[in-house]
């Protein structure tokens, strides 16, 4: 467990072309309909889970973690990596528990989606309902995370906020859980 906002705030070091090795970039040739021919990067990574999590009183659970993409330290969804023979549901309880200490009375996959037009990389959202917390978070050696639990309407403005990096899952599992309705 971490102590105090800067425990989560990381110092870059450096910056370089190539990739670290959780994504990996392909390049592909296609041939387009109309005889050309033209060069793709594409990225290959492991299925991932992004879990709204919603304790039985109805608040909502997240993790601060640094995002080397943005830069900066987010209150993100709970998730993590599904592994290769795992079952989703399985890596979103397993991802819960980890990272913020809280165990779901359920799961269920909400959504599916792919990360980019150029990725491989497949995402699922995951609801999980009636999460209360049974132990101290346990995450990964390279996971820096603070668990974070807000009020429903807090929990729903931060995600419709998109100031996370899966507001398309974390809108997918509000849906779901009946907190946001489609206006069309």
């Amino acid at each position: 467990m971490t102590h105090g906002r800067d425990a989560l705030q990381w110092t870059l070091l450096g910056e370089r072309p190539e990739p670290a090795g959780f994504l990996k970039v392909g390049c592909r040739t296609y041939r387009y309909s109309d005889g050309r021919e033209d060069q793709w990067d594409i990225l290959h990574g492991p299925r991932t889970v992004a879990i709204v999590a919603l304790t039985d009183d109805g608040q909502g659970v997240l993790v601060r973690q640094f995002r080397p993409g943005p830069g900066r330290v987010l209150a993100e969804l709970p998730g993590g990596i599904v592994e290769p023979e795992e079952d989703v549901e399985r890596a979103a309880a397993r991802e819960l528990l980890e990272e913020t200490g809280y165990e779901a009375g359920s799961v269920e996959v909400v959504m599916q989606t792919y990360l980019a037009s150029y990725a491989t990389h497949v995402r699922h959202a995951v609801l999980a309902r009636d999460c209360r917390r049974v132990a101290e978070p346990q995450p990964d050696p390279s996971e820096f995370v603070e668990p974070l639990v807000l009020p429903q309407s807090e929990y729903v403005a931060h995600i419709l906020s998109g100031q996370l990096t899966d507001t398309d899952m974390g809108l997918a599992g509000l849906v779901a859980a009946g907190l946001l309705k489609p206006t069309v």
